[in-house]
């Protein structure tokens, strides 16, 4: 491990170049050949969270943002995608906390009440939230699920999106909230018979439990349960981040990258694919600087150069597109982690995201589409798409502002 740290050291001054050059050489699309100025982006993209957010709402004011607009998701007369993902609706509660106007926090507020209203509204009841639901219904003060699935990552969002209101408002719900989900994935998902220790990857919609284990969904719990242990200051919480943690250490390969998780039997490492998210959400859950490696692995493997844009992909399956929620997320890595060509690096990252904004298809010169063109093979069998996307937004924002959503502000 040490000695796949000391290669990968040596790689990243080139990879940022790479990164830089990539952006700088292709064809500039704005008539000046300027970026899109920085402040006025930021203020776009928050124009465009607001605008989701407030679409869908009832009368006692809960909103749920759907998700996915234009281009594949409302190209056709009889086709309009509106269910609301949580987990960017944790995202965008945390991306007006970043920011914290009061606007910001009242709109936050607004959708993690509808959070907390579906978690008490579950049919089974138990703390848990769902995968998706559509905003219609909360328009109309009920609950409609569309996403019956419960899955470990999506529960421990969630959960940060609560701590991060209780954090900023002090209103004791949302603490209870987020403890309640806590408990669900402690429950239902801990796993401590086969090692590597960890958390499992949470239930299918008829109670099937799912016995891998990801890294990303340990990354996210590790993030959260250190969150709960700072605001109760109860040690189990601490305890529990750690066995997330150390099942995280335990992905990582001797050339830095961190793979997905296990197989079925919860202990034999999974290889295929190499997700980008488990490189850099270990890096930002844990905090731990052995992950710096992750992040050196993705600037030399998983840049993709697609036109004008330039960032990494989803996992090293396909390379052809940019995955710009990716970019947020690895231009937040490298702005926290501020190593050598760490700030040039995301400083290029966030610039195409930027162009992005104002030129991509099916944009409105406000949100960020999820990927430069249709058609990003996952490596997980699916396919993601030029659509604008608020998780994707928000994680521009958050890398903006360089606030790690895995961890509690500082004064």
């Amino acid at each position: 491990m040490v000695a796949a740290m000391v290669v990968a050291t040596t790689v990243i001054a080139g990879a940022a170049t790479l990164v830089s050059t990539a952006v700088a050489s292709a064809d500039d699309p704005t008539p000046d050949g300027s970026a899109p100025d920085p402040s006025l982006s930021v203020a776009h993209a928050y124009e465009f969270l607001d605008g989701r957010v407030d679409e869908f709402c009832d009368g006692d004011g809960m909103c749920l943002p759907r998700s996915y607009q234009g281009g594949f998701f409302t190209d056709l007369p009889t086709w309009d995608f509106t269910p609301s993902f949580v987990y960017d609706d944790a995202l965008v509660i945390i991306a007006y906390t970043a920011r914290g106007l009061p606007d910001d926090l009242r709109r936050a507020q607004k959708v993690g009440d509808s959070l907390l209203f579906v978690q008490e509204n579950d049919p089974i009841g138990d703390g848990r939230v769902r995968t998706s639901y559509e905003p219609h219904g909360i328009r109309q003060g009920r609950m409609e699920i569309t996403g019956p699935g419960t899955f470990t990552g999506n529960q421990a969002w969630v959960g940060m999106a609560l701590a991060r209101l209780f954090h900023a408002t002090g209103e004791q719900k949302y603490l209870d909230g987020a403890l309640d989900i806590a408990q669900w994935i402690h429950a239902n998902t801990a796993d401590m018979a086969r090692a590597p220790y960890g958390y499992t990857g949470g239930q299918l919609e008829d109670g099937t439990s799912l016995v891998w284990k990801s890294t990303e969904h340990n990354s996210d719990i590790a993030g959260f349960f250190g969150q709960l242990a700072q605001l109760t200051g109860d040690p189990v919480w601490a305890e529990r981040s750690t066995v997330a943690a150390d099942f995280v250490v335990a992905m990582q390969s001797a050339d830095g990258h961190v793979d997905t998780g296990t197989l079925l039997d919860g202990s034999t490492t999974n290889v295929y694919p190499v997700p980008l998210d488990a490189q850099t959400w270990s890096y930002l859950g844990t905090g731990d600087a052995r992950f710096g490696a992750a992040l050196d692995w993705t600037l030399g493997s998983l840049i993709a150069t697609d036109g004008p844009y330039s960032g990494p992909s989803i996992s090293h399956v396909d390379v052809s597109k940019v995955w710009f929620e990716g970019s947020g997320h690895l231009a937040l890595a490298l702005r926290l982690r501020d190593g050598v060509g760490d700030a040039d690096a995301a400083e290029s990252l966030l610039s195409s995201i930027r162009l992005a904004q104002r030129d991509a298809p099916n944009g409105d010169g406000k949100g960020i589409v999820a990927t430069s063109t249709d058609g990003l093979d996952s490596g997980f069998g699916d396919l993601y798409y030029a659509s604008l996307h608020t998780g994707t937004t928000a994680w521009y924002l958050l890398a903006a502002a360089a606030d790690n959503p895995f961890a509690l502000p500082t004064p």
